[in-house]
């Protein structure tokens, strides 16, 4: 088994930035593409963006491109989601999940193992 903690989350002004961590551990050579979700309150969770095992591949939701960023360190096991010019629709519980897989993937299906999810609020 992988166990996903994230951290990073809080309230932040419109224009803002976050950085998001998510530590993984356990069977951690299990895991290969690491993702971040996102559900805002009355709404499905979406994708917000991924990394492949390697960290060389990377996918973006639309809303998102050109704001947030996802790396990793594979020495530490962590992975990062860092978000810039947040705004107020941004505003959702995130979650990190890794997949046995090595490629990125979209769907939620894609990934086997899930945090437990961090709250980020945008205020205009």
């Amino acid at each position: 088994q992988v166990q996903l903690v994230e951290s990073g989350g809080g309230l932040v002004q419109a224009g803002g930035s976050l950085r998001l961590s998510c530590a993984a551990s356990g069977r951690t050579f299990m895991t290969g593409a690491m993702g971040w979700f996102r559900q805002a309150p009355g709404k499905e969770r979406r994708f917000v963006a991924a990394i492949s095992k390697s960290g060389i591949n990377t996918d973006y939701a639309e809303s998102v491109k050109g704001r947030f960023t996802i790396s990793r360190d594979n020495a530490k096991n962590t992975v990062y989601l860092q978000m810039n010019s947040l705004k107020p629709e941004d505003t959702a519980v995130y979650y990190c999940a890794a997949s046995v897989l090595t490629a990125t993937g979209v769907a939620e299906t894609w990934y086997h193992y899930w945090g437990q999810g961090t709250q980020v609020t945008v205020s205009s």
